[in-house]
Parts: C-alpha cells; sequence; structure tokens
C-alpha cells in the first residue's frame, strides 16, 4: 500500500493513499474466511461455512469492514512514515477526501498532533500593575455597615405613622373576588417596609399606617407568579398594625466583632478590621485580575507563543461555539441556516479566530503548567462546585450532577489551573 505524506505544518500531518478494490476484495475474503469460523448458518456445521455463502449473506457489511480495516492500515503506515509518535496524536484522524471510482478509492486522511513550543520567559511578562488596597474610608464604610446589618429592632414608643425603613409587625389576610385563598393568611408577620419581601404594591400601602390601624391593601399578583391560580390576579389584604419597631445600630466595638467573627477566639475590633481590610482588598483584586490583568496576560502569552494548530481541535470549538449560539436563536433564525451551506461556513468564520485564540491559550497553559507542576485533584472541583453552589444558595449535589452530566467538569478543571497558574505568572500567590 503506497501513502503519501504531507506535512501541512508542526501540528497537521495529510495522509494520501489509494485503495484498489482488488485489495478490499481480498480483505473481504480474509475476513469471510474468519466470519465463517465464528458464524451459524443452518445446513452448516457451527465454524465450517464456506466464505461464498458468507458474502452472500453480509457482502455489504463485509465491504464497510473491509474499506475500515485498509484505512486503519493506511494511517498506521503515514504515521510510521511520518515519524509521529502515537501518543502526540489528538482526536480522530479527519477524512479529508474520500473519491470512489470504478477501480479504487482515492483518499485524503488528516491527522492532528500536539503542538510542541518552547515554554521560556514567560514569568513577570505582566509586571505593570499596582496591587490594590484598602483605604481607611472603605474599610469605615464596611464596619458601618456591618454595624448596621447586625443592629437590633425595638419597638417605638412614639405616636407616629410607619415609614419607609421600619419594620412592623401584622395581621393580614388575602381575598380574591371575595374570596380568601390559601397561603394568604398570617398574624404578627414581622416586615421590613422597603425590603421588597411582599408583592410589589403592597409594603408602600403599609406607610403612613398607625398602630392599631386596620386597612385594605390592593395588590396585583405578577403574572409570572408561582402560584398559577393567583398570576396575574387583582387581590385584597385586610391588615391590621400591632407593632412599628426601628433598627438600631450596634456600636462599632469588640462586641460587634464578637457578633461578625463568632466562633473566634479573641475576636476583638482591631482584628475584624484587619478582616475588613482583607476582603476590600481580596475584592478589588478579583475585580483587577478578571476584567484586566488576565485578558492582557492572555493577549501576552498569545503574541509571545505562536504555534501551528491541531485543524480538528480547532474545529471542534468552533462546533462548541457555533452549538451555544444555535441555543440562542430563535427557530426563525435557525431555520434560515438549514441547507444553506454559504450562510453556514460565514458563521464558522465568524467565530475561528476566538476559537483559535481558545485552542492556543488551552495549550500554552497546559504546556506552562506541567512545567511548573501545578495542577489541581478533581476533590478541588468538586469543593469549588459546592462552595459556588452554597453562596448562590443552590443544592451543591445538584449542581455537581449537572456539572457531571454535561461534561463540563474538565472546562472548570482547565480554568482553575488557568488561574493559579497566572497567579503564579503575575505573582500574586498567596
Amino acid at each position: 500500500m503506497e501513502v503519501t505524506v504531507n506535512r501541512v505544518d508542526d501540528a497537521n500531518v495529510v495522509l494520501s493513499g489509494k485503495l484498489d478494490n482488488s485489495a478490499i476484495a481480498k480483505k473481504v475474503d480474509e475476513l469471510a474466511i474468519k466470519a465463517g469460523k465464528e458464524l451459524k448458518v443452518d445446513g452448516f456445521r457451527k465454524g465450517k461455512v464456506p466464505p461464498h455463502v458468507v458474502k452472500k449473506l453480509h457482502g455489504e457489511s463485509l465491504a464497510g469492514d473491509a474499506e475500515s480495516h485498509l484505512f486503519t492500515e493506511l494511517i498506521d503506515k503515514g504515521i510510521l512514515d511520518a515519524n509521529i509518535d502515537k501518543s502526540d496524536i489528538l482526536g480522530e484522524p479527519m477524512f479529508k477526501k474520500y473519491d470512489k471510482k470504478e477501480d479504487s478509492i482515492e483518499v485524503e486522511i488528516e491527522v492532528s498532533v500536539r503542538p510542541k513550543f518552547e515554554a521560556e520567559g514567560y514569568m513577570n511578562i505582566l509586571t505593570d500593575f499596582e496591587v490594590p488596597t484598602a483605604s481607611e474610608d472603605e474599610i469605615s464604610e464596611r464596619l458601618s455597615q456591618l454595624a448596621k446589618d447586625n443592629g437590633t429592632f425595638v419597638t417605638i414608643e412614639e405616636d407616629r405613622a410607619v415609614e419607609n425603613g421600619d419594620v412592623v409587625v401584622i395581621d393580614f389576610e388575602g381575598f380574591i373576588d371575595g374570596e380568601a385563598f390559601e397561603g394568604g393568611k398570617a398574624e404578627k408577620f414581622g416586615l421590613e417596609i422597603g425590603g421588597g419581601q411582599f408583592i410589589a404594591g403592597f409594603e408602600e400601602q403599609i406607610i403612613g399606617m398607625k398602630v392599631g390601624e386596620e386597612k385594605t391593601a390592593t395588590v396585583t399578583f405578577p403574572e409570572d407568579y408561582q402560584a398559577k391560580n393567583l398570576a396575574g390576579k387583582e387581590s385584597q389584604f385586610e391588615v391590621k398594625l400591632h407593632e412599628i419597631q426601628k433598627k438600631v445600630e450596634t456600636p462599632i466595638d469588640d462586641e460587634l466583632a464578637k457578633k461578625v467573627l463568632q466562633g473566634e477566639e479573641d475576636a476583638s475590633l482591631e482584628i475584624l478590621k484587619e478582616r475588613v481590610k482583607s476582603q476590600i482588598e481580596s475584592s478589588k483584586l478579583s475585580a483587577l485580575y478578571n476584567n484586566e490583568l488576565k485578558p492582557k496576560l492572555m493577549e501576552l502569552l498569545l503574541a509571545k507563543f505562536e504555534f501551528a494548530l491541531p485543524n480538528n481541535i480547532v474545529e471542534q470549538e468552533i462546533d462548541s461555539r457555533i452549538n451555544a449560539k444555535a441555543k440562542e436563536m430563535t427557530s426563525e433564525e435557525l431555520a434560515s441556516y438549514k441547507d444553506n451551506n454559504e450562510k453556514i461556513e460565514a458563521l464558522r468564520d465568524e467565530v475561528r479566530s476566538d476559537a483559535r485564540d481558545s485552542v492556543q491559550i488551552t495549550f500554552i497553559v497546559d504546556t506552562i503548567a506541567k512545567k511548573e507542576s501545578i495542577s489541581i485533584d478533581d476533590h478541588e472541583v468538586s469543593q469549588a462546585l459546592y462552595y459556588e453552589a452554597m453562596m448562590s444558595q443552590q443544592n451543591p449535589q445538584e449542581v455537581l450532577k449537572y456539572y457531571q452530566d454535561n461534561n463540563l467538569l474538565p472546562a472548570v478543571k482547565m480554568g482553575m489551573i488557568e488561574d493559579k497558574l497566572f497567579g503564579k505568572i503575575l505573582g500574586l500567590e498567596n
């Protein structure tokens, strides 16, 4: 079998060859003989089915298998001739040409390999930035907010009406068309006016009420309200005000520190200030990293390390981006792409540049991370997802399952490796 090797670049090789019909027929005979030793056919002893009978029964399948075997042999020979290490091959070989003629099949198959480059000169590639600090005013502002958040509510003694920001203790019962509805009644219910806890328009109607007063508040449930029997309907709430409370801020002292730093021994205002300072600076640094440093560093690394990219991996990334775009399209937009190859190719070209950058930075990060012995294990990925889920008040188990079912864990791991590596390059390691 003759195979021609054409090195497109350092990451892609095209193998060209021709499968003669005679070679295919010979391979079909070999497969028929082998199958005849395993098949059971009426009228023949098992293992004694003649090749011509096997070909008559399974000729089309044997021809496909024969071609597949010969393609594999062609690829293996091409890889050997091109001196390619099989461990460097990425993904499946791609057919660039499949031309079935009367006497043969002419093929071109592209094999992509892992790109290699000298990973040097990347440390301190970006140093022109200042690590943010927290000012005294910012610390004081954060402490004041903590004092407010940890304040206590006390019942007011003065004879005044409800104001925005008060907490009221009320009884209420809701009616639609004169009929009480399930879940619309409560007694001695605490409600912060202006907190947006109740249906839009309700809290505003409580403003101005005095203790002991009763009132009917009319509101309309949102169209997308979770209880379908109430969605979009106007309702009347009979309200009775029992008590008005106001929030009294906690003094900014050691007692506040003990409230905020619960469970910590020797909690003090000084320790709380240091903790607040650290949180502010961490938040600022995170914003600086994500919005400025990381994009700039990626830009510099892409410019510094230029190398050939495996075409099949680039095409996979393009496919992924096209699929993501398709999920955001309307049915009419999707229909406009059906059977319109020119429009599809235009869309692929539109995302090609970003796809190439994404693939390139992935190989750069992977290579440098290995050199720097930076890795993330599966337990760290799970921990990060658990924390993220808890912070967003989601079920950690459900979040983890979603990432597993959608094969998103490798991307999360790569993102964590990327951030760990970039932190080291930028000198931001703790």
